[in-house]
């Protein structure tokens, strides 16, 4: 595990523990039994009417680039409506970054997000643990991440039947090819329609990004047609050179974050 995935995992484990004292795994349990069904994430990405189908990230800062734009600082940044100019400009659904201590997130922006906005909605953070997914269908996460460099195959397993249980997609990403070959056979495990796979185009040992990383690995892929497509896409070429390869979905967040209007930047990429 890189460095960096090392510090945040490590950090992320004995936040979870504060946050297992904090609340009894009763009230989770009672919370997640209250909430409003989730939306279907999955279905929302995989429909054929679309060229390509975008998951539009809320992100407010980076551990690599800090703030991505000064005015995110303090109540400049408003969730909401980022929310709503995606949606009014063709997103297919939205990430919500909720890690605070390395992406200026927070869990509540998840209900923020949601109640501004009817698509369904991802919770990007690193989990690590089962209690994290009770308390993101409490918080109202229609879909989860689960980064295959985080967790090893048998916690990746438990988790993905967990994240059916409780009725959420999840997104696998992998950064490289060992990964891929290691979470291959779980994709689509323990039911297809609440699995996608994604391949994320960022080098975690430079952190540069490159997009032919999807493509070099898109022909180890079973089904193109779960594949993501995560961070490096910018112009409508980017989208072209994907559909080419059998890429349909992509997950876009600092290259619009950092335009003054992302959903003007969400529309001119789909353009």
């Amino acid at each position: 595990m890189p460095a960096v995935l090392s510090e945040i995992v490590t950090h992320k484990l004995a936040e979870v523990e504060r946050a297992k004292a904090r609340i009894p795994f009763r009230e989770l349990e009672a919370q997640v039994a209250a909430a409003e069904p989730p939306r279907n994430f999955f279905a929302a990405l995989t429909r054929t009417d679309r060229r390509s189908a975008i998951i539009a990230e809320i992100k407010r800062a980076s551990p690599s680039a800090g703030l991505i734009r000064p005015e995110y600082e303090g109540d400049g940044f408003d969730p909401s409506a980022i929310a709503r100019a995606y949606t009014d400009q063709g997103a297919s659904a939205i990430s919500c970054l909720t890690d605070e201590k390395y992406f200026s997130g927070h869990l509540t922006y998840l209900e923020t997000v949601k109640a501004a906005s009817p698509l369904p909605v991802l919770r990007k953070d690193f989990i690590v643990d089962p209690w994290q997914l009770w308390e993101s269908r409490a918080a109202g996460a229609d879909a989860v991440l689960l980064i295959a460099e985080c967790l090893t195959e048998s916690r990746l397993v438990d988790l993905l039947i967990l994240s059916q249980q409780l009725q959420m997609t999840a997104l696998i990403e992998v950064h490289s090819m060992d990964n891929l070959l290691r979470v291959r056979p779980h994709i689509g495990f323990p039911h297809p329609a609440y699995s996608l796979l994604g391949i994320n185009n960022r080098d975690l040992h430079t952190m540069k990004v490159d997009l032919n990383n999807t493509l070099r690995l898109v022909d180890l892929v079973d089904d193109p047609g779960v594949l993501v497509s995560e961070s490096g896409i910018r112009t409508p070429d980017d989208l072209a050179r994907l559909r080419e390869a059998g890429v349909k979905i992509a997950l876009v967040g600092e290259h619009l974050m950092r335009q003054p209007d992302p959903g003007q930047a969400l529309g001119q990429l789909l353009a």
